[in-house]
């Protein structure tokens, strides 16, 4: 594929670059939820954190940002449904499925409330969680998600209609698809997992009243050259109550919601930076308003 062929492309949520490895996790496990066995690591100790990775990936793919997030924290990350670890079933790849499948392994892991992290796809199934199970939300960090599916640029939409099966002979090079065919209970799915993300990017959605309606403290994080038009980062940013008015000399107006864009970023390797965790670690840390 070429890089700037944007027509033949699908939406990439995974850097250029190959990720660093990982250090080995304490823990690995499988949480028999809702008819899913969904995999996940934990590495570090702490409050718990849950870290979700974007679409085509895997525990992986948030590597740059684990070992800053697990310093002080139990990070907990995880293989959504279908991908890498985590075998299909027999349901369509939803938002809410996958939402629902992080309130099961949190109940598995008898965690009553914790942090979420969620980059791109796995952003919509943080916000998801946080939508239809806010009493286990503490914190929430998005990373790179739109309110609603036109949000996005015009060519990013039209790469997504390409999204799918045929796929998947192009992709046999990719690491995601490497590392895929390397951890996958049964590799002669990946055109099934193509399958169901096209479906799923396609959907048509809004949840911009979901989103206004959010009570725990937020954190949006955006790229400066993010595949979502700066209009609507600005629009997210207002239904939680950003951008109203001045914060004042004390910051007594400041909303709970934070915005952060990073410089130097796409929404391709937005997850590589080192401000990402930097910033994570900082609204984690403080204290809600």
């Amino acid at each position: 594929m070429s890089a700037n062929d944007t027509s033949a492309q699908p939406p990439a949520q995974t850097p250029p670059s190959s990720p660093p490895a990982l250090a080995a996790p304490a823990k690995t496990g499988y949480a028999q939820v809702n008819g899913l066995s969904l995999y996940y690591e934990i590495r570090g100790s702490g409050a718990p954190l849950v870290l979700l990775h974007g679409g085509l990936g895997a525990i992986e793919m948030m590597s740059a940002m684990l070992p800053a997030l697990a310093e002080k924290r139990q990070v907990i990350a995880v293989d959504l449904q279908g991908h890498a670890r985590t075998a299909d079933i027999d349901r369509p790849m939803t938002y809410e499925h996958m939402a629902d499948d992080i309130a099961g392994l949190l109940q598995h892991l008898q965690i009553e409330r914790a942090d979420i992290i969620g980059y791109s796809l796995g952003g919509g199934v943080a916000l998801q969680t946080a939508f239809r199970h806010p009493q286990l939300v503490r914190k929430l960090v998005v990373v790179s998600v739109p309110a609603r599916r036109t949000g996005s640029y015009d060519e990013v939409l039209a790469a997504m209609e390409h999204v799918g099966p045929g796929l998947a002979d192009m992709m046999k090079q990719a690491p995601m698809y490497q590392l895929y065919a390397k951890v996958a209970p049964r590799p002669q799915d990946f055109p099934l997992l193509l399958a169901k993300t096209g479906e799923l990017i396609r959907r048509d959605y809004d949840w911009s009243k979901e989103i206004a309606a959010l009570k725990m403290p937020t954190l949006l994080v955006f790229a400066d050259a993010d595949s979502i038009r700066p209009s609507h980062i600005v629009e997210i940013y207002g239904l939680l109550g950003g951008g109203q008015r001045d914060a004042g000399w004390d910051g007594a107006h400041r909303p709970t919601a934070q915005l952060a864009i990073l410089p130097g970023t796409t929404h391709y390797d937005i997850i590589m930076s080192p401000l990402l965790a930097t910033a994570a670690n900082a609204f984690l840390d403080g204290g809600a308003k």
